[in-house]
């Protein structure tokens, strides 16, 4: 080496002599060393730029380009290839190692790639370590045996197939995957002993059906009848004799078709009495052309079979009836046999009012009068066993029928009369009463045109029993016919049996608006008010005020709400007041938008309807509403909040105002707003026992600060913590 070095410097002389001679100069031909940059400012950069952030950058860009794919690693060394082997063994192993019993997917990935690299030998290493792992994750047992059928392995497949068929017997995809990959091999007598294998654990339908059509595929008749021989052994089922004798019948053996739904009548006994079954014996033996046969097994079934649960079978019997038979001697039977049904069933319990519907029914569609009267009779004579509403609620109905009946099919007006007239008399009206009977009874005298009839039934059970339903149902009639005085006397009987009524109370006076009657609809409203007792005295006070609103009476209407402030101090109806005085009375009595539209466009003549006044009389109703829940309600926080919610909308809604005025009046409601904070609270059990503290919001209002001195520091905190939060999120 030094000898080298030496010829290699004496070489760079003589270079350099050389050089000279041709005329270079010695500047010319010295060696140059870069010169040192000189750094100008060594100050920090404004952005520090660190290597994670390149790579997140670089991640990033990665993630949100669709179209990029990572390199492709091209091995050309076998060294290189069993470094990169070991390199992704490795990584696999440890990945089972942490996360292996728990994460079942990665021994699949791990076996796919051994397969990948032509190392069948540590695949299959690896699937058994894996059904080591759990032998019951049939993901594996598939894939395992997917993977030795694609490369090829025929008997390591079956090997696999069978452990796992017999470790999971029970698992049908199994027994078919194992099947279908003898099939695909041509080996029929494997499959074969296959199938005798899984038909020892006694499959279900399904299992036995591909039994079947496997035989039958390779024209195996004789095999496929003896597997269902065992069929029908091992599940004998209405749904394997019917699978049989169809088997049997496609095959052109009919006389065997029809001794196997005789075996199956004999051999299952009850079992076999279902719809299902007799519809597809009767339907054997009309596809056969026995359609007395057909008939035969169609009666025997309508007769055996309960009606619920033979609608179908009775349908398909008047369609057979319909091709093949006469259908009026088929239709009485049947009313025959049902007749008969009805009748015993009646027998058991007489005061089952549904099986009498159905009975009626059925005789009202035969046509006989005098036998649908008899079973009205019949039926109707059989009196609830107490004199509870609840047992007479369904009976009742037995006389509407019978009545309507008389009227509209037997077109007997006089004998619905006394069908009425009777069941009236048999109902304890001093117990309960049926305002529909009475109402049935009134309408038959009316479209008979004997008003007076009508009002005497109808006086009578307002007299006997009265009710609000007979009383809305009189009123009624009398308005259809015109006839006011009689209304008004009317609604004075309703509000003297029930003056809580607040509807009766509403409908009566506008009844009396209707008829343009203002000072009385005023009077009775004012009665109505006076009342002690009200159920729905909020719906009172609303028509009132509507009614007041539609006569353009703003300062009655005005009234009407102070008046209903000194009962309640309810927000909805500090709400309302302030919308009243806010909107234009033209506005509130418009019925729809676009009159409301015209109204709102209109320019009234009354100084208290001009935009300033209303504002103004609205901000003051928000002033007194607030304070009045502040002072009288200090706990209803959240009507407080929705109340200033309401102004706030309010002062925004003004833009006829100038921009500075209204921004004022706005900020003015924000100042009122509450703070919304979080705070803690003792949680109590049923028993008094301390059960932890739970966390609630709570709102603070602007006068409250002062009593809790610890809020302004809590604000401080978390103005602390947001702008620390803040700095942190700076670059």
């Amino acid at each position: 080496h030094s000898l080298c070095g030496r010829a290699t410097s004496n070489s760079s002389v003589g270079g350099r002599a050389t050089m000279a001679e041709f005329g270079a100069t010695r500047h010319q031909t010295e060696e140059r060393l870069p010169k040192a940059t000189r750094v100008v400012n060594k100050a920090p950069a404004d952005r520090q730029i660190t290597a994670e952030q390149i790579l997140r950058e670089a991640k990033e860009i990665r993630l949100e380009d669709d179209n990029f794919k990572p390199p492709k690693q091209i091995i050309t060394d076998p060294n290189e290839l069993a470094e990169y082997r070991l390199r992704k063994r490795k990584e696999f192993e440890d990945m089972t190692r942490r996360v292996g019993r728990f994460s079942l997917q990665i021994w699949a990935k791990y076996a796919t790639w051994e397969e990948q690299q032509k190392d069948f030998r540590r695949a299959r290493s690896v699937w058994e370590r894996a059904l080591d792992i759990n032998h019951r994750h049939l993901p594996f047992w598939l894939k395992y045996a997917e993977m030795e059928m694609r490369n090829r392995f025929i008997n390591h497949a079956r090997n696999v197939w069978d452990r796992a068929v017999t470790l999971l017997p029970r698992i049908d995809q199994l027994w078919y995957k194992y099947i279908h990959m003898e099939e695909m091999l041509s080996n029929v007598a494997g499959a074969r002993q296959v199938f005798d294998r899984w038909m020892r654990f006694e499959p279900d339908h399904q299992g036995w059906m591909a039994y079947v059509k496997f035989e039958l595929r390779y024209e195996e008749v004789a095999r496929a009848r003896q597997v269902f021989e065992r069929y029908v052994q091992i599940l004998p089922s209405v749904k394997a004799w019917v699978r049989y004798a169809k088997f049997e019948f496609k095959n052109g053996e009919v006389t065997l078709a029809r001794q196997c739904y005789e075996r199956a009548t004999e051999e299952m006994g009850e079992d076999a009495q279902t719809e299902e079954f007799y519809i597809a014996f009767a339907t054997f033996e009309e596809m056969s052309k026995e359609h007395d046969r057909a008939r035969n097994i169609y009666k025997y079934a309508l007769d055996h079979i309960p009606k619920a649960q033979a609608v179908a079978l009775y349908q398909r019997f008047v369609t057979f009836e319909k091709q093949h038979g006469d259908r009026q001697g088929i239709e009485d039977v049947v009313v025959s046999k049902r007749r008969f049904q009805y009748e015993e069933a009646i027998s058991q319990n007489p005061l089952n009012y549904d099986t009498w519907f159905d009975y009626i029914k059925l005789e009202e569609e035969a046509g006989d009068v005098e036998r649908v009267r008899e079973v009205y009779e019949r039926a109707v004579s059989n009196l609830p066993p107490a004199n509870e509403k609840r047992y007479w609620q369904r009976y009742i109905y037995l006389w509407i029928k019978y009545a309507l009946y008389e009227e509209l099919e037997a077109d007997d007006s006089a004998r619905a009369r006394e069908v009425y007239r009777a069941a009236l008399k048999l109902v304890p009206h001093h117990v309960f009463t049926f305002s529909k009977l009475w109402m049935l009874a009134a309408k038959l005298e009316v479209r008979s045109k004997r008003l007076d009839a009508a009002r005497r039934i109808l006086g009578t059970a307002l007299g006997v029993a009265p009710k609000d339903k007979t009383f809305k149902s009189y009123i009624e009639l009398e308005l259809q016919i015109g006839n006011v005085d009689r209304c008004r006397i009317l609604y004075e009987k309703y509000l003297e049996w029930s003056p809580a009524n607040c509807h009766a109370w509403i409908k009566f006076a506008e009844l009396e608006k209707t008829l343009g009657e203002t000072a009385r609809t005023r009077s009775i409203y004012e009665l109505a008010i006076a009342q002690p007792v009200l159920d729905m005295p909020e719906s009172l006070w609303k028509g009132y005020i509507d009614f007041e609103i539609s006569e353009g009476e703003r300062q009655r209407t005005r009234v009407l709400y102070e008046r209903l402030l000194d009962r309640t101090k309810h927000v909805k109806v500090w709400l309302s007041f302030a919308r009243f005085e806010a909107t234009l009375l033209a506005a509130l009595a418009a019925q729809d938008e676009q009159e409301q539209q015209e109204a709102q466009q209109a320019v009234s003549d009354d100084p208290g309807e001009g935009q300033v006044a209303r504002c103004d009389t609205a901000r003051a109703v928000y002033v007194r509403a607030l304070r009045s829940l502040r002072e009288t309600q200090p706990g209803a926080k959240d009507e407080a909040v929705m109340l200033l919610e309401a102004w706030r909308e309010f002062e925004e809604a003004q833009t006829w105002r100038p921009k500075e005025e209204q921004q004022q009046s706005v900020q003015a409601v924000l100042n009122k707003m509450p703070k919304k904070v979080k705070r803690k609270r003792p949680v109590r059990t049923e028993e008094g026992l301390d059960a932890g503290m739970e966390e609630y919001w709570d709102w603070i209002f602007p006068e409250e600060t002062g009593s809790a001195p610890h809020l302004k520091l809590l604000e401080l905190a978390y103005k602390h913590k947001k702008q620390k939060l803040g700095g942190a999120d700076d670059p």
